[in-house]
């Protein structure tokens, strides 16, 4: 039998071919990916008795498996079975959030490569409130969004993490909730946390994506429902001036889908229509096919 740590909140982990509650003490010392950082994760959610775009992150996963040197052991149908059989032992009472993740157990050439046969997979869901549509601000970030050339940013990596965190701490640090964060050549990828969106004169800007962030799963719905409402939405290179400018900033993110940006430095802004209508149809099309 595994054995668990506590957890502050209900917690079930399928691992080796069987479901644990709590927080599974699966990694030692030797683990590669405890010392290098071989592990992929992805995020879905479960929320009012859907599941939206489910499949599409239990693909996600897998292509970040292989996108890090990983082997991925399941395919992306038995992780939706997982994650539904495993949906059965919560209430519904409170969101879920279902993070499918794999990592390597052992390392290959002079231990610093992961040994792809070694790759371990889990499945982890736990219940997570989503934040309240109420807002947050923003600051620009003094850290910077890397490229591929220079980290894995074609996968969902742990490694990829901590800059973002430290981006989050240093912007709190100054009074914000969060960041925006910069690619390399000084355009606005992300924020620290999610994907992020403004309207100017009824139009819907995004950046574009160019290898610094992960486009995402819920960055792309958005885009697709507000499309099919009538919106323009355009992705392109913005500034941080351009989200000063702005009429409205929203963000998208699996956590808690859409969610206003209401200051952006020293800018005070209000929850906009545009973005509450994004929530709206993102809702209505999670309960109309997302079961």
């Amino acid at each position: 039998m595994i054995p668990t740590k506590p957890t502050t909140t209900k917690t079930w982990t399928f691992v080796d071919g069987d479901w644990v509650e709590g927080n599974p003490m699966i990694m030692g010392p030797q683990t590669h990916a405890m010392w290098m950082a071989s592990c992929v994760f992805d995020g879905a959610r479960w929320f009012e008795g859907v599941a939206p775009d489910l499949d599409l992150h239990a693909q996600r996963v897998n292509m970040s498996a292989v996108n890090l040197g990983l082997q991925p052991t399941e395919t992306a149908e038995s992780i939706v079975g997982y994650a539904r059989d495993g949906l059965k032992k919560f209430d519904g009472s409170t969101a879920v959030y279902i993070r499918p993740m794999y990592w390597a157990e052992s390392g290959g050439y002079m231990g610093v490569a992961a040994d792809p046969a070694s790759t371990r997979f889990c499945l982890c869901l736990y219940e997570a409130p989503m934040i309240p549509p109420s807002g947050f601000s923003v600051t620009q970030s003094p850290f910077r969004r890397p490229s591929l050339e220079t980290m894995p940013t074609n996968a969902k990596a742990g490694c990829l993490y901590p800059n973002n965190a430290r981006a989050v701490v240093e912007a709190r640090s100054r009074g914000f909730d969060n960041a925006l964060v910069l690619d390399m050549l000084g355009n606005v990828a992300e924020t620290g946390t999610s994907n992020v969106f403004m309207a100017k004169d009824g139009v819907v800007f995004t950046p574009a994506p160019n290898g610094s962030f992960l486009s995402g799963i819920t960055r792309a719905r958005n885009i697709a429902l507000l499309r099919q409402a009538g919106h323009e939405v355009i992705e392109k290179a913005l500034k941080v001036a351009d989200f000063l400018d702005a009429d409205e900033v929203f963000s998208t993110g699996n956590h808690s889908k859409v969610v206003p940006i209401i200051k952006v430095e020293d800018r005070d802004l209000q929850p906009g229509p545009i973005a509450k209508k994004a929530r709206e149809l993102y809702w209505e099309w999670a309960h109309s096919t997302a079961a």
